[in-house]
């Protein structure tokens, strides 16, 4: 009897348990419900998604294969298109120019904004610190059409650039810099260093502040100055940061269009056409589809070729 007993209560709450087990997983949902689940909640996004975007760019690939004036019938072109994006001077030069652009809106926002991340991190807390803050990420806030817009007036023969030039004694060199032949890009691109300087910044204040203090008082302790700290504890600690800054900057520099097309839609002459733009007019001002598409692809595969290994530059090791 005794053995019996012992039997019985050892076993009767091991069987409850079971039993409270299997009630409570009844009205969950198994793994695989879970994730079907989830992608009928991501369903209305990707059908969005698949439409405006991954259509288009199918559409293009067809396009960029055939002569076509977007109205009367096509004709097979096979690569005519692509070939001629990489042997006509005009559609060679854009490109060129989307690289040159890369020092603008680049390179130099990101060393603008380093600079102007590490200062404002000895000022952090104080009134000019905001200022300076709010200052510098003001142009971001800023559509690009309304900064060409903005731009042209201020590069003009009695714009306010040339009026400071004349005020510091420079005045021989001022001129319509959107008009000259030789400038023209180069003042594009001081936009596009404009607009992209704020943004960097205040990117790499916030990787800045992540960065632990105590390595900044442990690089003092050893004797290591302003410039020492920067180079060896706050350049590794916003390789995230700077990679992502790289990558945006880039990506706007060889895909820009409203910038160049508000300030100067490519002139004088052909001297700031850019690819966006010469997609732009191949398009609808010269009916030519089938050239827009294939610049347009190129374009997209220089992007890609150009980020991929910058990504896994930039990426944590």
């Amino acid at each position: 009897m005794g053995g019996t007993s012992t039997t019985v209560s050892t076993t009767a709450p091991a069987t409850a348990v079971r039993g409270r087990q299997r009630s409570l997983t009844a009205g969950r949902p198994r793994p695989s419900a879970r994730r079907w689940a989830g992608w009928l909640f991501a369903l209305p996004a990707l059908a969005f998604y698949g439409m405006f975007n991954l259509r288009p760019v199918l559409a293009s690939i067809q396009y960029s294969f055939y002569d076509w004036d977007g109205i009367g019938a096509s004709t097979w072109a096979g690569l005519d298109n692509y070939t001629s994006v990489f042997t006509d001077p005009d559609l060679l030069s854009s490109l060129l120019h989307a690289f040159y652009l890369i020092i603008f809106y680049s390179i130099l926002p990101v060393t603008f904004g380093l600079i102007a991340a590490a200062v404002m991190r000895q000022i952090e807390g104080r009134f000019t610190g905001a200022l300076a803050r709010t200052a510098l990420f003001l142009p971001q806030i800023i559509p690009g059409a309304a900064a060409g817009v903005a731009w042209i007036w201020m590069y003009g023969q009695d714009g306010t650039v040339n009026q400071l030039l004349r005020l510091i004694g420079l005045g021989g060199i001022a001129r319509p810099w959107l008009g000259d032949f030789t400038w023209a890009l180069t003042a594009v691109g001081f936009i596009g260093t404009w607009l992209s300087t704020g943004f960097c910044t205040l990117l790499l204040m916030s990787g800045i502040g992540k960065i632990d203090g105590t390595l900044y008082e442990a690089a003092r302790l050893d004797g290591a100055g302003p410039v020492q700290q920067f180079r060896h504890v706050t350049l590794p600690g916003l390789r995230n940061e700077l990679g992502v800054c790289v990558t945006v900057t880039i990506i706007a520099a060889l895909a820009s269009f409203d910038v160049v097309y508000l300030a100067t839609q490519g002139g004088p002459g052909t001297q700031t056409m850019v690819p966006g733009v010469e997609v732009y007019n191949l398009a609808f001002n010269n009916s030519r589809l089938g050239a827009a598409s294939a610049l347009a692809i190129v374009l997209a595969i220089i992007v890609i070729a150009v980020i991929v290994p910058l990504q896994q530059l930039f990426k944590e090791r």
